[in-house]
């Protein structure tokens, strides 16, 4: 019982130094170390993360720092895709090829947030030095913005409910090359704004489904919160430029740990 609110509070910390989604952590935890399901660790992940993003959603609105015109295009699009993915897993059923499916797709959506979380500055600042942004690009840009976020979140809502997975890095990294002059902060409330609804309706969807574990829900919580408060702190201390690289390398090796269980069974 006292492993899940210490795993809770392990991911807190380190979501709280680094800001990496804290599903490519919990989710590939409760699968490796602790023998969960695909479908029961994405389920009671998501949850998970809408509870604990809901406590940075306030505080960011109350420091007006959540662009909720931004938060409604991305949430009409990835809630009637995480409705749709839902939908369809639940007339397919919890099958082992769907099971394999949901854990080869974390997998590759780790990758990502790996590879992103190390080079996301820079591949940032090299597309907005691409002629789309330049000569007249950046008009086009914003002339058709509101659709590019809508698609945007629809892909976000289908991967999310697959693997928990995509609502922190790849929602951040969209939103800054969408909105290249709004500010970091804004950019960051923003996305964690989004996050609750889609990880929340999701979450529900997995749970009608029967793949959420409440108790270890709660006892994840339990740890959690204690550990995000004491990694924001000691990440003001430590070096991004040291911590990123560590975590961007530790989610490749759990990625290739997974895709090998998977191709093994």
């Amino acid at each position: 019982m006292f492993a899940f609110p210490i795993a809770g509070f392990v991911v807190g910390a380190a979501v709280g130094m680094t800001g990496v989604g804290g599903g490519s952590l919990m989710t590939p935890l409760l699968i490796l170390l602790f023998g969960f399901a695909p479908s029961a660790a994405v389920g009671t992940d998501l949850l998970y993360a809408a509870g604990t993003k809901s406590f940075g959603t306030w505080l960011h609105g109350r420091q007006q720092t959540v662009d909720w015109r931004v938060v409604g295009l991305m949430a009409s699009g990835s809630i009637p895709a995480a409705l749709l993915t839902v939908a369809v897993l639940h007339q397919i059923g919890m099958t082992p090829g769907v099971q394999h499916l949901m854990m080869l797709v974390l997998a590759g959506a780790m990758i990502i947030t790996s590879v992103l979380t190390f080079v996301r500055a820079r591949l940032v600042h090299w597309l907005m030095n691409r002629a789309v942004f330049q000569n007249g690009g950046h008009a086009r840009l914003v002339r058709y913005r509101p659709a590019i976020t809508v698609a945007g979140g629809v892909a976000l809502g289908m991967l999310v409910t697959l693997s928990s997975v995509g609502a922190g890095v790849l929602g951040t990294t969209m939103l800054l090359v969408l909105y290249p002059n709004t500010r970091a902060v804004r950019i960051v409330g923003t996305d964690i704004a989004h996050a609750v609804p889609l990880t929340l309706v999701a979450g529900l969807g997995h749970l009608a489904l029967g793949t959420t574990d409440l108790g270890v829900l709660f006892l994840l919580l339990i740890g959690s919160l204690p550990g995000i408060y004491l990694g924001t702190r000691l990440g003001r201390r430590l070096p991004d430029r040291a911590l990123r690289p560590i975590i961007a390398v530790f989610l490749v090796l759990i990625a290739i740990s997974m895709i090998a269980k998977t191709l093994n069974a």
